[in-house]
Order: C-alpha cells, then sequence, then structure tokens
C-alpha cells in the first residue's frame, strides 16, 4: 500500500468516527465547540503519531505477549506530554477539555492502531498512518462540532456568524445534542459515500460496455 493509501485511509476510508465508529466518548464529550474540537484533534494526532512512531520502532524487541503492557506505556508517555503541555501554555483548554486529555490513554483509536498497524509495519508508513487517522479524527470532530455551535450557539470559534434574530437552538450544546448531532452527520456522511460508490460502479460499468 503507497503512503498516499495510507494516509487516505485514516481520512476518507477507514474514518474512526464516521466508519469505524470508535472514540466516541471524547467525540460526545468536546464537540459543543469548534476550539475544543481542534485542541482534542491536536492532541490525539499527536499521540497517535508518535505513538505510532515508537511502537513500530521497538516492534521487533516488544515480545507479543506483553505488547498491550508496552502499548500502555508508550501512549501513557506521550499522553502526559501532551497533557502538561496543554495545562503549561493552553489553561483555558486543557480547563475545557477536562478528563478528556489523560483519558487519551485509553482512546480505541490509538490503541487499534497501535495493535492493528504500528506493531506490524515499518516506521515510515505507520507515521503516515497515524497522521492520517489523526487528520481524519480532527475533521469529524470540526464537523460535529461546527453543527453544535453554530445551531446550538450561533457561533463558529466563537465568533457570531448566525444573524441577530437566531434562537439558538439550545438542546444541540447539551448531551442529547451530540448524539443527535452525531447520528444526523453519519447518516448524511454514509448517503454520501454510497452515492459515491454507486456512481463509481456505473461509471465502471460504462466504461466495460
Amino acid at each position: 500500500m503507497s503512503l498516499f493509501k495510507v494516509l487516505k485511509n485514516g481520512i476518507l476510508d477507514e474514518n474512526p468516527t464516521f466508519r469505524l465508529v470508535v472514540g466516541m466518548c471524547p467525540t460526545l464529550a468536546v464537540t459543543t465547540a469548534v476550539s475544543n474540537a481542534l485542541g482534542m484533534g491536536a492532541a490525539a494526532a499527536f499521540v497517535l503519531i508518535m505513538s505510532n512512531l515508537f511502537i513500530s520502532s521497538l516492534r521487533k524487541l516488544i515480545p507479543g505477549n506483553i505488547r498491550i503492557p508496552a502499548f500502555v506505556v508508550v501512549i501513557a508517555t506521550f499522553t502526559t506530554v501532551v497533557q502538561l503541555v496543554v495545562k503549561a501554555f493552553l489553561p483555558a483548554l486543557d480547563k475545557s477539555l477536562g478528563i478528556f486529555i489523560p483519558l487519551i490513554v485509553v482512546n480505541c483509536i490509538i490503541f487499534a492502531r497501535a495493535e492493528a498497524f504500528a506493531f506490524v509495519n515499518p516506521v515510515v508508513p505507520s507515521v503516515v498512518d497515524g497522521l492520517g487517522m489523526g487528520i481524519g479524527f480532527t475533521c469529524a470532530l470540526v464537523i460535529i462540532s461546527s453543527v453544535r455551535e453554530v445551531f446550538g450557539a450561533g457561533t463558529w470559534l466563537g465568533f457570531q456568524v448566525m444573524p441577530q434574530g437566531f434562537q439558538p437552538m439550545a438542546i444541540l450544546t447539551q448531551p442529547p445534542g451530540g448524539f443527535l448531532t452525531l447520528g444526523v452527520v453519519l447518516a448524511v456522511v454514509n448517503a454520501a459515500v454510497k452515492g459515491f460508490a454507486k456512481s463509481k460502479q456505473n461509471k465502471e460499468r460504462k466504461a466495460m460496455a
């Protein structure tokens, strides 16, 4: 598989939120604002890239029967780095994200890529895989948070974007609104993917005819 396909895989084909439907806890919890989504996406992407890098580099030295504890140590190390940096330089973001930064340690996305990709592939493809998954996760968070912030608060990244008379749908900034938005966005994405696949099949059939 080419590096481009590895990158594209994380962003589109196996997008962790829209295609694999993993990492739902932070997805539902932090997407009340786009700024939170960007912060969580960047933090998760950093941990994904660095953990994939180190796990791939050490894969021949890590015995298979202790690989899970080894993954935990590596992922926890980089999660701690992210947490300390955010606390030091972005205290407002740290307060907004709360427990969800340290919970990156047990994020299904990061464990899945460590097990399924980094532990069985060379360093460069593993880093690209982490980058693709990180971008895909961040894009998904931004899309969901944009819907919730714009229609739930009338703002985007804190800037007023809706007309003065707009009545915000406050439910979208509450927990039920997270489930509602996620369901609608998933339905739209899946419909678009199916439509694209069907269009591609029709073009191939016409080309063969």
